[in-house]
């Protein structure tokens, strides 16, 4: 299995605008189709609180609070709990399912992104889980870096508040008198 990947599906729905079912259907990558063809407007506000309950794990990350992070993701992993099994239509399309045949798109979603998160903090740590500095932005990440030094979720982001920063100080510059 591949866990960084159920990892990054969390950080998929914290980064997501859910403003509607279609927004909610726009979450679902072209392998997961069946979910984005069976979730239904009910599972929108269940998606809606795990986001929630998501982004507080990164900002416990973010801001070295581990036992909360921990705490929290245990809640979602009970709320949401893992039972794998294996599906498949024939013996060259064997794959893992995390939830137990007939679950609904949001505890099939929910349980893999807990799952993926809690085994990415167990390896990595919760520093490990970021918040984005540019402060117009807010969208978190998985902070892959050598050194646990990434402060941006994307280069766009860094570049715009590397830019804005230069220029506020040649502003500065230009306003002291020399």
């Amino acid at each position: 299995m591949n866990f960084d990947a159920y990892a990054r599906t969390g950080v998929d729905l914290v980064n997501a605008r859910l403003d509607d079912l279609d927004a909610l259907r726009a979450l679902f990558p072209d392998e997961n189709a069946w979910m984005r063809d069976e979730v239904a407007e009910r599972d929108l506000a269940t998606f809606r609180r795990a986001q929630k309950r998501l982004r507080d794990i990164f900002e416990y990350g973010t801001s070295g609070r581990d036992a909360e992070a921990v705490a929290e993701l245990n809640a979602l992993l009970e709320a949401y709990p893992v039972q794998p099994r294996i599906s498949g239509h024939d013996s060259s399309d064997w794959h893992m399912h995390v939830t137990s045949r007939g679950s609904s798109v949001s505890a099939e979603y929910l349980a893999g992104a807990a799952w993926g998160l809690s085994v990415w903090l167990c390896e990595y740590g919760s520093a490990r889980f970021g918040v984005c500095a540019d402060e117009r932005c807010g969208n978190v990440y998985l902070d892959t870096s050598s050194n646990c030094c990434r402060r941006f979720c994307s280069e766009r982001c860094a570049t715009r508040s590397h830019v804005a920063a230069h220029r506020a100080r040649k502003r500065a510059a230009t306003l002291t008198p020399a």
